[in-house]
């Protein structure tokens, strides 16, 4: 079976990933998930995230940070400082479905990849720029990092109390969601070029991602003419009515989404609550609903609030680490994490897929690469001889690792 020849989707589709850190990868590694030929084309030094591992997670050869995001790949290693390495990535451009990178702006136009020039060698290439803030404009150098844009969508501000600091998702939010929508753009202009022929330039910066992903949010304030305020109780999102968030209770925490208020106070035990108006007091009374759910709910062990508000149709859940996540029984029936073995990092478990396909489901055929490992193979697939191989390599142009 060649690399065209993997089943999936997205079989017989190449992508090139000049990209670093998490949005690009990420993105990068869904196609590869799907069937698609995923190229990782790095520096002869290995690309960024293989030498910063997230939580102090180092690995074997390969750190957890990389092996995250960058499985169903091979990896080349090319300097693209050197002409030869610039010559050796034109060629690849030649043979590619789609270009993925995230340069700071100016370099790709430096380096000479920049859409115009790889467009002049293939016109029906997918080619997806990802960027912080966009393209260009006054903020276009400004580095585009996880935490500074949660900062500045305004999302932090969508919970916890009044006067308090904000506080950031607990995940790498906004990289994820640009990851999806570079994911996205590479399927929609796929679709494009296979009705028309026709490849195209498509851009993506994490700013827009998270912005309209707060589409009802951010509607509310700019159509319905609502202030973000938020609460003095921890209200967790400043635009649905309490009580609304997370509380503790005799031996844990839970949270509870919205509930009728005669229905919450009967079974709670709180009287004030059964003559209120839902969609009157839980706005204009929303911290004096949340502080006596919170005192009321502090009673009594998790499972008994659990239980008697599934009973009442009320919607609530538990608040779990990671520990319990994994072993979920509604996960482990999902085959939400996946278990392969990786040549270098052994045995090891990790979220597969978000999505299932009755004829073509994705799978996992290689796990994330050591920097250059497959260089020989991809430069022989793209018409290099032998001979020429090796001058590569003695020049230092090209890497491989085994």
């Amino acid at each position: 079976m060649t690399t065209r020849d993997r089943p999936g989707v997205l079989a017989g589709y190449r992508v090139l990933d000049c990209s670093i850190a998490m949005a690009g990868p990420f993105a990068a590694q869904r196609l590869g998930d799907l069937g698609a030929d995923v190229v990782k084309v790095e520096p002869v030094t290995g690309e960024w995230q293989r030498h910063a591992a997230a939580g102090g997670a180092s690995g074997n050869r390969i750190n957890v940070s990389f092996l995250s995001l960058n499985r169903n790949k091979r990896s080349v290693a090319v300097d693209l400082k050197d002409p030869a390495g610039k010559e050796v990535l034109r060629r690849l451009v030649a043979d590619a479905d789609v270009f993925l990178q995230n340069y700071r702006p100016g370099v790709a136009a430096r380096l000479g990849v920049d859409y115009a020039s790889l467009a002049a060698i293939n016109p029906s290439l997918v080619y997806v720029s990802i960027s912080g803030y966009g393209e260009d404009g006054p903020y276009a150098r400004r580095p585009g990092q996880d935490l500074l844009l949660q900062a500045m969508s305004g999302a932090m501000l969508s919970t916890g109390r009044e006067g308090e600091a904000p506080r950031a998702a607990g995940q790498y939010l906004v990289d994820a969601v640009t990851a999806s929508t570079a994911f996205e753009g590479v399927l929609a202009a796929l679709l494009h070029r296979e009705r028309t022929g026709e490849g195209q330039l498509v851009t993506v910066n994490m700013l827009d991602a998270i912005t309209t992903l707060q589409m009802q949010e951010l509607s509310v304030h700019t159509v319905g003419g609502l202030p973000q305020t938020r609460s003095e109780e921890p209200h967790a999102h400043v635009y649905i009515r309490a009580p609304y968030g997370a509380f503790r209770t005799a031996d844990g925490f839970i949270v509870l989404a919205f509930p009728p208020l005669k229905t919450l106070g009967e079974i709670i035990g709180e009287d004030s609550f059964l003559t209120m108006e839902d969609e009157k007091h839980s706005w204009s009374h929303r911290d004096e609903l949340f502080a006596r759910t919170a005192a009321r709910l502090l009673t009594r062990p998790s499972r008994h609030w659990l239980d008697a508000f599934e009973t009442a149709g009320i919607w609530a859940g538990p608040v779990y680490g990671y520990a319990e996540l994994v072993d979920d029984p509604q996960i482990r029936h999902n085959g939400t994490f996946v278990t392969y073995d990786h040549p270098t990092e052994g045995r090891v478990t990790v979220p597969g897929f978000p999505y299932k396909f009755s004829a073509t489901p994705p799978r996992i055929d290689r796990g994330a690469p050591l920097t250059g490992e497959h260089t020989r193979e991809i430069l022989a697939e793209a018409g290099f001889d032998e001979a020429t191989v090796e001058e590569l390599l003695a020049a230092g142009t090209v890497v491989e690792t085994q």
